[in-house]
């Protein structure tokens, strides 16, 4: 994890999806595929600013995280 005087640092891999309307700052929920400070790839569900320069809390998962999520949504009948 960054240290507060260290640059905090992220690469968008890969947009996947739109969550929610920009609300009315510009903020929107997406879904992307995210390096945090040069890590593996990971999804990434979080809010972002227009400019994809800002982020809220959100959650990061692994693939294995993400497809048993996925897994688990389709055995519940969900999608």
């Amino acid at each position: 994890m960054a240290k507060k005087d260290e640059e905090f640092k992220f690469e968008i891999k890969e947009h996947l999806c739109d969550l929610s309307d920009p609300n009315e700052k510009g903020w929107r929920k997406e879904v992307n595929i995210i390096s945090w400070n040069g890590g593996e790839d990971k999804y990434d569900i979080r809010s972002w600013n227009e400019d994809h320069t800002k982020c809220g809390k959100g959650i990061s998962l692994s693939y294995d995280e993400y497809a048993l999520m996925c897994q688990d949504a389709y055995d519940r009948g969900i999608v």
